[in-house]
Order: C-alpha cells, then sequence, then structure tokens
C-alpha cells in the first residue's frame, strides 16, 4: 500500500498497470481491508493524463457559467442524460438522514456515447438514449467523450482486484461488464453561508451503484461517514483518484464491503465543481449473492436483481424529474 490519507487508504495502481508480479494479489488485499473499514480509497499511478482531467473540470467550470436559459435547452431526460437545475433532486433514499430540502447541486448528465442507429436507441431501452452536447462550447463533447473512454478502462482494469478481494477468479465480474453502465456527472455546487443541519449541496447518502471514481477539487465540501459514526472532510491527494463502493457492490458482497455515507456541504466561499465518473454492471447484469459471501449461518440477505431495475428505483426516488417521491 502507498500509504494513507487521513483515514483514506492510498493504493498503488502502478505495478498492477504495469504488469509486476503478485501486484495483483497485494493490491487486491490492500482492496479488500480498505472495502471493509472505510468504504473509500484513493487510486495513485492510474494511467489517466492530469492534462485530461484538467481539461473536464475547465470545461464543467464553462458549462455552468453558461446563461440560466441556454443550459435550460439541455434539460434531463428520461434516460437521465442532459441539465438537472439546483433544487431538482433528494436523497429520498438515504438511510442516515430524513431530507428535508432538496439538493443545491446542479448538474449535466453524459452517459455511453450512442448513435441514432444504435438498437438499444431504436429500441428506446431505459438509460440507453443520445447524449445532447452543448454547441455553445466548442471542444466539450471531445473532451468528454476522451474522459469517459480513459475511465472505463480504468474501471475495467480494476475488476480482477474487486474478484480476487472477493476470493474469486480474477475474470469473474468480466461478463457482468460487457457494456457497463458509465455515466459521467459534472456538478456545480454553489457555496454556502452556513449550515442548518438541513441544506446540503448533496445531502447524505449513498451510490447506487458498483463504485465512483471522483477526480478532487481544490475547493473542499466533501464529507464522509466515518465507521464510528463521525463527519470527517474528504481529505485530498494531489493526481489520484478517490474511489467509493455503491449499493450493487454491497448487495452483491451480502453486506461485507458496505457503501459508506457521505455529503457535500460547500463551506469553501466560492463555487465547486466536481466529476464524479460513476462504473456499474451493465443494464442487464443480473446481481445475485456472491458464492463466497454466503454459506452456512450466512444465507444472502436479499434476493437477485437486475441492475437496471435496481438503478430505475434508485433515479426515481431521488430525481424530480422522475417523479421523486410521487
Amino acid at each position: 500500500m502507498a500509504g494513507t490519507r487521513g483515514d483514506i487508504p492510498v493504493l498503488d495502481l502502478g505495478p498492477w498497470l504495469g504488469r509486476e508480479p503478485g501486484a495483483r494479489d497485494r493490491l487486491a488485499a490492500e482492496l479488500r481491508r480498505a472495502c471493509l473499514d472505510v468504504g473509500f480509497f484513493f487510486v495513485a499511478n492510474h494511467g489517466v493524463p492530469r492534462d485530461l482531467v484538467d481539461r473536464v473540470f475547465e470545461r464543467t467550470a464553462a458549462f455552468h457559467r453558461l446563461p440560466g436559459e441556454t443550459k435550460a435547452a439541455y434539460r434531463i431526460d428520461r434516460h437521465n442524460i442532459g441539465y438537472m437545475a439546483s433544487r431538482a433532486s433528494m436523497q429520498r433514499s438515504s438511510t442516515v438522514h430524513e431530507a428535508t430540502k432538496p439538493n443545491l447541486v446542479a448538474s449535466f448528465f453524459m452517459k455511453r456515447e450512442r448513435s441514432p442507429d444504435d438498437p438499444a436507441v431504436v429500441a428506446g431501452l431505459p438509460l440507453r438514449g443520445l447524449n445532447r452536447w452543448p454547441r455553445e462550447l466548442p471542444g466539450f463533447r471531445a473532451a468528454m467523450l476522451a474522459y469517459m473512454t480513459a475511465m472505463e478502462r480504468l474501471g475495467l482494469g480494476m475488476l480482477p482486484l474487486f474478484a480476487r478481494a472477493l476470493g474469486l477468479d480474477g475474470d469473474w465480474f468480466r461478463p457482468f461488464f460487457t457494456e457497463p453502465g458509465i455515466t459521467l456527472r459534472i456538478s456545480r455546487y454553489p457555496p454556502q453561508d452556513g449550515f442548518d443541519g438541513e441544506e446540503f449541496g448533496a445531502g447524505p447518502h449513498t451510490d447506487a451503484g458498483f463504485m465512483t471514481l471522483l477526480a478532487q477539487s481544490d475547493a473542499r465540501g466533501l464529507d464522509i461517514l466515518s465507521r464510528d459514526g463521525r463527519w470527517r472532510p474528504a481529505p485530498a491527494t494531489p493526481g489520484a483518484f478517490l474511489v467509493n463502493i455503491g449499493q450493487i457492490l454491497t448487495r452483491w458482497t451480502n453486506g461485507l464491503f458496505p457503501s459508506t455515507p457521505h455529503r457535500v456541504v460547500n463551506l469553501s466561499g466560492r463555487e465547486r465543481f466536481a466529476i464524479p465518473f460513476f462504473f456499474d454492471p451493465d443494464f442487464e447484469a443480473a446481481v445475485e449473492c456472491l458464492p463466497t459471501c454466503q454459506g452456512p449461518g450466512n444465507p444472502p440477505r436479499r434476493p437477485p436483481i437486475r441492475y437496471l431495475d435496481h438503478i430505475v428505483a434508485f433515479t426515481d426516488r431521488n430525481f424530480d424529474h422522475r417523479g421523486g417521491a410521487a
């Protein structure tokens, strides 16, 4: 292990990506410990160019500084693609906080790039629509697609580590990720003058999917609920991604790898931008308790579920354009 940052482990992917003998199983053991103890970890030497990350942050800021009527023209659609304004979401499914106010965050969502003749698009399959690229921002589409390609490659490269961390063959997860469900959410959190315990940039929640990879902003605001029940500010590690595991991995592992709640309260005095990348299974993947996470006295706690059904239920509950609590 490369070390820790605060209480969060830092995993050095360099030896694994460089195919160093023994690196996979060493990293898998570190990953297992991080998932058991914290639910968050950093990955360093991940191979994603820093200048690409910087370009995405620059274009994220440029998008959110467009006039409101321009952004509204790209309003989020039924596939969860497009612009979601501030106060248009609420963490209604949180198990650690009863939300009373909508989130302050505003976001623009992108998913896998598809063409109009893509069979999934033609069939109108859920969450498989066309991305909506703002014409007002030259270079925006190219930067975002390059980033999503690099991040998807990183996610796929980490799957063998998760498999070995769970006592499975290294290629065990791969059939469930033949076409990963990928989402890039570029967000703006306005500065908050204070914190009343009820109004959040993003309320306390756990992510719905397999894992989330976050390039850290220089404006702080992300808090993590530690295992001892205290909210702690997330540290930053230059050049590394902060990774957290989501609900579907918790379900796959029968609760062995719990998804850790987190929240955003932006008291930095300036706007905060974030570019979380969500790396999830195929929408049609059937998720059921792993063979290494059940046994006598430890039966599966949840029935099998199609990932699409899981993520649709999550978004229907938390996003106003999907119906919210209605």
